[in-house]
């Protein structure tokens, strides 16, 4: 049965989106709403990320809420930065962060971190995964930057995947 449907919930909600999508219960879209959830499922199999076991489920929620915590901060001091543009302007610049993650989903989850964090960007990732570049809204010092990122957000995601 796994082989059939690897994802019956996603089978399930793209043969229900279809039905929706179309405002019809006739015969013809049922079938194609059977074929749709089918063969979806089935073709994007090898682009489904492996399965994610989390050892530190504590870990998670202060991540979470280390994260929650930096976006609000993050959000004023970039808004203070921009309506108080008469103290100069922001020094941003590009770090390279060396990496020790490796997980692939743990990579993933330090993107959106960064991506959600306001002040950073996440620019490009070596092809070996040995460093990250990101852009920096305003950089203080580079090394404190780095020190303070690996900490608040690499660390805890190597516990968590790896």
């Amino acid at each position: 049965m796994k082989r059939l449907m690897p994802a019956p919930l996603l089978s399930l909600a793209l043969g229900g989106l279809w039905l929706v999508l179309n405002q019809s219960l006739a015969i013809g879209h049922l079938a194609l709403a059977a074929a749709m959830a089918l063969a979806a499922p089935l073709l994007s199999a090898p682009l489904r990320p492996l399965p994610v076991r989390i050892r530190h489920p504590g870990t998670v929620l202060r991540l979470i809420v280390a994260v929650a915590h930096d976006v609000v901060v993050s959000n004023w001091f970039v808004a203070s930065r921009i309506l108080l543009a008469h103290r100069g302007p922001p020094r941003s610049g590009f770090v390279r962060v060396p990496l020790a993650l490796r997980d692939a989903n743990g990579l993933a989850a330090l993107a959106i971190i960064t991506t959600v964090v306001p002040g950073t960007v996440w620019s490009e990732l070596a092809l070996d995964g040995s460093a990250l570049l990101l852009h920096v809204f305003d950089l203080d010092d580079e090394a404190t930057f780095v020190a303070h990122f690996k900490d608040r957000y690499e660390r805890p995601l190597m516990e968590i995947f790896e």
